[in-house]
């Protein structure tokens, strides 16, 4: 199965007014190598949101700098009413309420999927255990994997194991869920199964920030696209209206690369 064979629908924007992500002239050097050169936007509550662009652009820099990842060296950001500095507390405050899924799984191997499911709530929220129970189960159920509850992620395929890892950041009840090229790894079935449950939980009206090389879910799906270039934000808008009328070369020649198939 292809991505081109999975019907999207395209989302109602339930997004208000209310930015719940606001990025305002952010910079973010690695030595002398400037990544990010004044990066804003804002995401309001409900919507999805694309960050597309090169390998190189500073997407993923960028999304690392919205959980707090990496530092930021100029600028503002405040997520779900969390102020971005380097205080701790205020880090482990932002990561109750922002959920953060890798291209990598990061379970842990020695637990199973609703032990790696319980972790945080249990550890981080100090919930009790029938409260937790809960919770994994509607999770897991969410991702379509209740079954699994008792297997190792061993035991999982690729798509599993990723849909495990946003069951997991969901067990949070996060405000904002970020994804950073969650299916880069996977073939063209299992990405095709992780972005379904992407799609469900976008119409449930999560609000989700995601830095995907899958441009047709991000044409279809996301609320806003921003293109990213050379550490900037380059062009950005309503996705639909983006792809269809690319306002920039830059843009223009990023999807007649064969970005958008």
């Amino acid at each position: 199965m292809s991505l081109a064979d999975t019907t999207v629908t395209p989302l109602a924007d339930r997004s208000t007014d209310a930015a719940i992500v606001a990025a305002r002239g952010v910079h973010k050097s690695y030595g002398a190598v400037e990544v990010l050169k004044g990066v804003s936007f804002d995401v309001r509550k409900g919507q999805v949101v694309a960050i597309i662009g090169r390998s190189g652009s500073g997407k993923s820099t960028m999304l690392r700098c919205l959980n707090g990842l990496e530092t930021i060296d100029a600028g503002q950001i405040d997520v779900a009413g969390h102020r971005l500095d380097q205080r701790r507390k205020q880090l482990l405050d932002l990561r109750r309420d922002v959920g953060m899924v890798f291209q990598s799984y990061n379970l842990f191997p020695h637990l199973t999927v609703g032990q790696n499911v319980a972790l945080a709530p249990r550890i981080v929220r100090k919930l009790k255990a029938e409260q937790i129970e809960a919770i994994v189960d509607r999770v897991l159920g969410q991702v379509g994997l209740l079954e699994k509850k008792d297997a190792y992620p061993e035991q999982l395929s690729g798509g599993q194991q990723q849909r495990v890892a946003i069951a997991r950041s969901l067990a949070m009840e996060p405000e904002v869920m970020l994804f950073d090229e969650v299916t880069s790894a996977l073939d063209p079935e299992l990405t095709a199964e992780v972005l379904r449950v992407m799609e469900e939980l976008a119409a449930s009206g999560m609000t989700m920030v995601l830095v995907t090389h899958e441009m047709e879910f991000a044409r279809r799906m996301a609320h806003q696209t921003i293109f990213m270039h050379q550490g900037k934000v380059h062009e950005a808008g309503e996705s639909k209206a983006l792809f269809a009328a690319p306002q920039t070369p830059e843009l223009k020649q990023f999807l007649s690369a064969g970005a958008l198939k």
